[in-house]
């Protein structure tokens, strides 16, 4: 979409969000006073709320701490169903389907506004020019009319807000945009960044970093100047895991490796450590998590954890970080594949715990409940979704929903402010 093509959007945006709460430059303004901790000495960008505790930045999406604003909101699991053109509803109480409605072309994720009064399916369209942005209102799970916005893959808001950052992957571009009319704000080409697909931000909020899909690769984005940092190529591992075919209710164990000949990964989801100095990226290809120091971009670590690493979401109390491991090196991969969840202890950058999906499975993209007990992930390749019991060893059930669904988000779940993706809150 050109600049012109926003004057459009703008034009029409009232109609478009159809009564639905927008956006506004802070949190939710009705939210309760609660005790807040005194913020640490780490200096924000301009309009940033302040990080409240410098060890552990995900110190306020802890359980029990959902905002009154939007505890209200109806508990929810939101599931894009890529191939189905829709999104399924779940109670996530009654553990059951209870509605299913239609967006636009191929959507991808379900992303909490930064405010968190709106949740925006975004339908990229893949390779097609009607790309479009579904604002759902959480209050009554229900969808308002589409904005048509450019190929957004993924969506991500700028720590102070300002911004809503569509990724516009098909393009190598981000897409600064009005965080509640989405009218082009500029642009801001990553012509190295080939698939540019997830992104984290650093605890001051100056710089995030993107991962580069297809080319298997970071971009560092300085988010105050508007320019593109650098390029970090991550380097494959020795070896990686087999893929083996699964027997009714085998649960994959890591174990067999094979020789890794490939030159270049493809890095999915990538999250920042608890006291904001190193960067994690899941690699489909690699199997595993690479270790990336945040001041200096370079590489300094790797943890083996599955095949096809994909999502990355912390703990509630920001102590583990569990990694989706899809089960799959390709981009559309078999049925009951080797699919697993693993468990890394941040402080140690050790995996703790694997959990597998009897039979096999494809556990991709999602996020963990209010109160930190249940990691929901959308099976990529299955059509289902996963409900892992994070206190009982991973122990996992199933809901069938639509055509290989992804980026599904839970809602509502503690946190501040949203930067986007599936719920990545502060």
């Amino acid at each position: 979409m050109n600049r012109l093509s926003s004057l459009v959007i703008g034009a029409t945006v009232a109609a478009a969000l159809g009564g639905l709460a927008s956006a506004t430059a802070q949190p939710a303004a009705s939210a309760p006073a609660r005790p807040a901790p005194a913020p640490s000495a780490v200096a924000t960008v301009a309009g940033m709320p302040p990080v409240v505790d410098a060890k552990n930045l995900y110190s306020e999406q802890g359980a029990g701490k959902v905002l009154a604003a939007i505890a209200s909101d109806l508990p929810r699991v939101y599931v894009p169903n890529l191939r189905g053109h829709d999104v399924t509803v779940i109670d996530p109480v009654a553990m059951k389907v209870v509605d299913r409605f239609k967006v636009g072309h191929s959507p991808q994720h379900i992303v909490p506004s930064w405010d968190m009064k709106t949740l925006w399916v975004t339908n990229n369209a893949e390779r097609r020019t009607d790309g479009s942005l579904t604002p759902i209102d959480p209050k009554t799970g229900k969808p308002g009319p589409a904005i048509v916005v450019d190929n957004p893959y993924n969506l991500y808001f700028s720590p102070d807000g300002k911004s809503a950052i569509v990724v516009a992957e098909a393009r190598k571009r981000l897409d600064f945009r009005d965080p509640t009319t989405m009218a082009l704000q500029y642009e801001l080409p990553v012509p190295g960044c080939n698939g540019v697909n997830h992104a984290d931000f650093s605890i001051d909020g100056r710089v995030a970093i993107f991962t580069c899909e297809f080319a298997g690769t970071l971009v560092k984005i300085d988010l105050v100047e508007r320019k593109v940092l650098g390029y970090l190529l991550l380097s494959m591992p020795e070896r990686r895991f087999k893929t083996v075919a699964l027997k009714p209710g085998q649960i994959w164990e890591p174990g067999e490796t094979e020789l890794c000949t490939l030159k270049k990964g493809m890095p999915q989801d990538i999250r920042i450590s608890p006291d904001g100095k190193r960067f994690y990226v899941a690699d489909m290809h690699a199997d595993g998590v690479h270790v990336v120091d945040g001041e200096t971009f370079t590489k300094v670590g790797f943890i083996a954890t599955g095949v096809g690493a994909h999502g990355l979401y912390p703990s509630r109390d920001g102590k583990l970080l569990y990694v989706a491991n899809r089960g799959s090196h390709e981009i559309h991969g078999k049925r009951n594949g080797n699919g697993s969840v693993s468990v890394i202890d941040f402080a140690t950058e050790k995996v703790v715990a694997t959990w597998g999906v009897p039979g096999g499975g494809s556990p991709d993209m999602g996020n963990i409940s209010a109160d930190g007990r249940y990691l929901w992930l959308a099976a990529r390749y299955d059509d289902v979704v996963y409900r892992f019991d994070t206190q009982a060893n991973g122990a996992v059930q199933q809901i069938k929903v639509g055509a290989e669904p992804h980026g599904l988000t839970v809602w509502p779940i503690p946190g501040r402010y949203s930067l986007g993706h599936t719920g990545n809150m502060r």
